[in-house]
């Protein structure tokens, strides 16, 4: 009997969703998840909105995953990979909270798997362009759970069922000389 506790995570800047899960063989089991924000703003004494510094809103990051990894003592880490947005600044900067993710991770040594958004809707779903809403659906049926939890947390618990699950999917064929369309080989 193989056993797992797998540490899922969706990184953001302002809010990096965990969700941590058992799995013993094939069967799945909720351990918990959440949020770990960070203050995006915070008031002055003279009552001015002052935005808080990108080094502090990593060790926030940080601060929260070491929290979490020394609670609940995962034996891996599957994390989503950086999708390239619009923005370039914005793709930046979700790189570097997905960098302080990692980091707490390796600081804990532990493995860390990189899945893409498409890898993970496909992996929980079936479908790789799946919406937020099929995605939670899916992770509360899949885990049992007795509410939707939140898109933050839903999409942490996604990545671990992915990892779980060995990155089935597109992850889990040998994609080498070939090129995905759609969510396709082609």
């Amino acid at each position: 009997m193989s056993s797992q506790r797998i540490l899922g995570i969706d990184p953001g800047l302002r809010i990096t969703g965990f969700g941590v899960i058992e799995a013993v063989d094939s069967k799945l089991s909720y351990v918990t998840s959440g949020v770990i924000k960070t203050a995006s703003a915070k008031k002055t004494a003279e009552g001015e909105s002052e935005k808080e510094a990108l080094p502090e809103r990593l060790k926030v990051i940080l601060d929260g995953l070491f929290e979490v990894i020394s609670t609940y003592q995962p034996t891996q880490v599957a994390i989503e990979k950086v999708f390239v947005n619009v923005n370039p600044q914005s793709t930046l900067l979700l790189g570097q909270a997905r960098g302080a993710a990692i980091s707490a991770a390796v600081i804990r040594q532990l493995p860390v798997a990189e899945y893409t958004a498409l890898q993970v809707k496909q992996s929980v779903v079936g479908n790789g362009h799946a919406q937020k809403e099929q995605v939670q659906e899916m992770v509360k049926r899949l885990l049992k759970l007795p509410a939707t939890p939140s898109p933050d947390s839903a999409d942490a618990l996604a990545c671990a069922i992915c990892h779980a699950h060995g990155g089935q999917g597109l992850g889990a064929l040998a994609t080498t000389g070939f090129r995905v369309r759609n969510g396709r080989l082609i």
